[in-house]
């Protein structure tokens, strides 16, 4: 076949081809050149690492000694003073929980001292959680050690020009410290707490503290991970916001030994002064306090005022340094409404505030790398501007982020920041109503809280937003009350609020209210694995007398989709917390106001990552260009077609010509394959493995170029891209769904590719093919193979075409389906239209097509209907009244031979005797004959036709 393109066309394609990959190659090393040139100097840096005596306590007189590593940029002295870092860990962490914080903040020009808190890893004393009097007050000295040191920067003597950043435990010394301290210039408090005993007897209706529901889960693990010496959950570690569970290591990476605070001290003890052994290193007052709680279930106003005293709330008022408040919306622990208490108590005195909501936290650590960059972006130019007196003032937006979806380059989590010119709080700046209803509903509170519900388990309640049945209720604790499905879609950014109404036979009730998005399937996702625990107190015992009460819900980030429902669930028992002992059962209703849902209008903040991304689309969008360019250019004279129809043709379905296809390796796949296709007919495409059956297929879907012939399609000549394509129906080469959507979004979804009206897609004769049933609206990720074959017929059968080509349509399904299969394809070919298909399973074939057409070694050997291929029979079945005295008589005729597959009737070689013959003998011996037939199956012509050991010619 004459080449589509002259020697001149095919240099200039050359030509072109060779300028679209020089471009290329230019903006991808203009790229990498941007990304080198944005990427921080990294400056080196020296470490001392020692222990550091400081005096603390009541009087400042207590001594104990701190584990520390001082970080100082190469270059710093005394004739080059650099500002300083303060850089905290988490609870139950060490200085080397940290370690790569301080090596970034090293790297762009800070000295940077971090330390093991008293009471972990090698340091001294004892865990008094952030007590002004002691962590505070060995803050304090530490900020002398700076200002001691030739290297700093300082203010005036004796003040260090110095910034605090910590998360979690190091986030509450950070606010602490600014509050006690007036040196310190700037903090970076991360996920931390407002009010400690707000944080761990939370209670969602107002009521104080000592009313509030004691969260065990994570006091537990708290306490648990004071009891050695530096093993235990870590909040934020640092300036990233990674949740890293720490313990030390020596120099051989082994865990340290408890440090050496006298005989009371080591692995298992309490240190000595503590009143109880199970406390560890915890203070006496901190540990007695815990095990009143933990034994209760209710704090007493003692410990309620312990945990105040170790709280930011009572010392906002003296905090002067600028703060960015940076707080996890996966958070368990430390919700969002801990930093705008924060936040406002702060900004009353006119300080500096500026807040950030990211999708990690102590239950869903650094989040996506894109919001973790985002936190160290507003980390470095927070310090660069207030303690390096660099860059511009950062100013006070709000900025907060969602998870958008997968990464498709390395499959993680990507968020999305936005950011808004004011502070709107968890109250939001916007509102949207949505009713929720519902019968009032009986709920047990279980004895001892067992079975207890799982919602809000430490470290994992951001599995909660991921994965549908995370978040457990138990059958009969717990009530339900739904939303209508909503008509559009709501941003909920902020507290929700809703009325609840309760009765208690005790007065008394112990509830945990959630809000369940939940999607048209009914996956239900409890965000964040977040409730709200209440505790009702003066109630009646019939609930129509009970009085409507507002439950503040824990603040949110996240979008519920138009079409979901909203789920307000109230339940009697929670994993993570203490609820009453005694077994009663309450009566729950809904109250009379609509769930208020706080909605932000964002603006969509452009990270570095979306920037490059953005420039990779763009390249990879030119790359495209160019190849497509450089297709059609190479395709042009080939495309050239006329909308001219071939007489011949016009109401032929399927015409295929002298087709060869020939590889440039000179392998012959189709060599010579002539056929047509008519009105009415189902035609089998037969042939061994490589016979070319699937390179035929390929062609004439135009996914690959023959080398010569032609397809007609209706009287037009088939090209890639004809218009007449959408005439034909296809399953080649396999479905390929979207495992996320149901079967029924991905056919509306290929539909809507396609640009046809909705209405011509017959998508109720598809699915009634198909078969699946209510399995249509599950996602195809969990449909079996035989449910993706059938869903692909489904498919290639939307709009009715008048011409359907498919491959092995009966591949992965059972005996049933492919009986019901036959009876499809078989009513489908009326009407005008036809069926061609490729199978090998011949005894299908005969029992299904009309027609056939056979291929071996690229050639057609056979094509007709199919009961000319299969032809005259040597052998013939004999239906007989008594078969066995029927073979006797049949044994002893001279050439006669029984075969042995009757399936229940005789089936014989007559060998050139004529079957009246046989009748006659049959019918003198007595036996009756009820039917002669001819034996022969398509299979055996199929062997005749191609030889048992026939092998094809490769087909690609």
């Amino acid at each position: 076949m004459r080449s589509p393109l002259s020697g001149a066309a095919v240099r200039r394609v050359l030509s072109n081809r060779r300028r679209v990959v020089a471009a290329s190659v230019v903006v991808v090393l203009l790229a990498a050149l941007l990304v080198w040139l944005a990427r921080p100097e990294g400056a080196g840096f020296r470490t001392e690492s020692a222990p550091v005596t400081v005096r603390s306590g009541p009087a400042g007189d207590e001594p104990v000694t701190l584990d520390t590593t001082f970080y100082l940029p190469d270059g710093a002295s005394a004739g080059a003073k650099v500002p300083a870092v303060l850089l905290a860990h988490g609870f139950g962490g060490t200085k080397d929980s940290v370690r790569s914080d301080a090596e970034d903040l090293v790297a762009r020009g800070y000295a940077v001292l971090t330390w093991t808190a008293r009471g972990f890893g090698r340091s001294g004393g004892q865990i008094h959680l952030d007590n002004p009097d002691y962590e505070i007050r060995d803050g304090q000295r530490l900020l002398d050690w700076l200002a001691a040191r030739p290297e700093i920067r300082t203010d005036s003597a004796g003040d260090p020009r110095v910034g605090v950043v910590g998360g979690s435990y190091g986030g509450g010394l950070a606010l602490l410290l600014a509050a006690q301290d007036p040196r310190v210039d700037a903090i970076v408090p991360m996920i931390t707490w407002n009010d400690l005993s707000r944080a761990f007897l939370p209670e969602s209706t107002g009521k104080p503290a000592t009313e509030g529901v004691f969260k065990k889960g994570w006091a537990g693990i708290f306490f648990g991970g004071g009891g050695n010496a530096g093993s235990g959950p870590a909040g934020l570690s640092g300036s990233t916001g990674a949740a890293q569970p720490e313990q030390a290591p020596t120099a051989a990476g082994a865990p340290s030994p408890q440090p050496g605070a006298g005989p009371g001290s080591g692995p298992g003890r309490g240190p000595a002064g503590a009143a109880d052994p199970s406390c560890g290193r915890f203070a006496a007052d901190v540990c007695a306090a815990y095990l009143r709680i933990a034994t209760t279930g209710r704090a007493d106003q003692a410990a309620v005022d312990l945990l105040r005293r170790s709280s930011p709330a009572g010392a906002l008022d003296r905090i002067k340094s600028p703060t960015l408040l940076v707080q996890g919306e996966a958070d368990t622990l430390f919700p969002l409404t801990e930093a705008d208490a924060n936040a406002r108590g702060i900004a009353a005195n006119g300080t500096p505030v500026r807040v950030a909501w990211f999708t990690g936290g102590h239950d869903g650590g650094e989040g996506p790398k894109t919001d973790s960059d985002r936190v160290k972006f507003l980390t470095a130019q927070w310090l660069d501007h207030y303690v390096k007196g660099e860059g511009a003032a950062p100013g006070d937006d709000f900025t907060f982020s969602r998870i958008a979806g997968f990464d498709a380059l390395d499959r993680g989590l990507v968020a999305t920041g936005y950011r808004t010119t004011d502070y709107p709080g968890v109250a939001g700046t916007g509102r949207r109503e949505v009713t929720v209803s519902g019968p009032a509903q009986p709920v047990a509170n279980p004895p001892n809280g067992n079975p207890a519900a799982i919602s809000s388990v430490p470290f994992a309640g951001a599995l909660g937003s991921l994965l549908d049945g995370v978040a457990g209720d138990i059958p009969g604790q717990h009530a339900r009350f739904e939303s209508a499905p909503l008509d559009r879609a709501v941003d909920v950014v902020g507290a929700p609020t809703v009325q609840v109404r309760a009765a208690s036979p005790t007065g008394e009730a112990v509830l945990f209210v959630k809000l369940y998005d939940v999607d048209p399937n009914g996956a239900a996702t409890l965000p964040d694995g977040l409730v709200a625990p209440v505790r009702l107190t003066g109630l009646p015992r019939t609930v129509e007398a009970a009085t409507p009460v507002t439950v503040t819900l824990p603040a949110i980030v996240r979008r519920v989709e138009a079409g979901h429902r909203l789920r307000l669930v109230v339940a009697t028992s929670d994993q993570a917390y203490t609820t009453p002992a005694e077994p009663t059962v309450y009566t729950v209703a809904a109250g009379d106001a609509p769930l208020v849902l706080p909605t932000v209008t964002g603006e969509p903040i452009p990270t570095g990552a979306a920037v490059w991304r953005w420039v990779l689309a763009g390249l990879l969008a030119a790359i495209a260009v160019g190849l497509v360019v450089v297709v059609l250019l190479a395709r042009r004279r080939h495309r050239r077609q006329d909308s001219s129809i071939h007489p011949e043709y016009a109401g032929v379905p399927l015409a295929v010509r002298d087709l060869r296809k020939e590889y440039a390796d000179g392998f012959v796949a189709v060599s010579h394959v002539d056929f047509e296709v008519h009105p009415g007919q189902v035609v089998g495409l037969l042939g061994p493995n490589g016979a070319g059956k699937t390179t035929t297929l390929r062609v004439l879907m135009g996914l690959t170029q023959p080398t010569a012939g032609e397809i007609y399609v209706f009287g037009h000549r088939l090209v890639p891209g004809s218009p007449v394509l959408s005439r034909i129906g296809a399953l080649v080469e396999g479905p390929g769904f979207l495992p996320h959507l149901s079967g029924l979004e991905n056919l509306k979804a290929y539909w809507r590719a396609t640009g046809r009206p909705e209405g011509d897609a017959h998508f109720e004769q598809a699915l009634e093919i198909a078969g699946l049933g209510d399995s249509v609206h599950r996602k195809t990720r969990k449909y079996s193979h035989g449910m993706r074959q059938r869903l692909a017929i489904a498919q290639a059968m939307l709009g009715l075409p008048e011409l359907l080509v498919l491959d092995e349509p009966t591949d992965g399904l059972d005996p049933p389906q492919i009986a019901e299969m036959r009876r499809v394809l078989q009513r489908y070919a009326t009407d005008g239209r036809a069926v061609l298909v490729s199978s090998h399973l011949l005894a299908e074939v005969e029992q299904t097509c009309t027609h056939a057409v056979v291929v071996n070694k690229g050639r057609i050997v056979a094509s007709g209907p199919v009961a000319e291929i299969v032809g005259e029979s040597p052998s013939v079945l004999f239906d007989v009244t008594d078969p066995e005295a029927a073979r006797a008589v049949l044994d002893r005729l001279d050439g006669v031979r029984v075969l042995p597959d009757g399936d229940g009737g005789l089936v014989v070689d007559t060998n050139g005797t004529a079957r009246s013959e046989v009748v006659a003998e049959l019918v003198r011996a007595g036996i009756g004959v009820d039917r002669v037939v001819p034996r022969r199956r398509l299979e055996d012509a199929f062997l005749a036709l191609v030889g048992e050991n026939s092998r094809g010619s490769g087909d690609r």
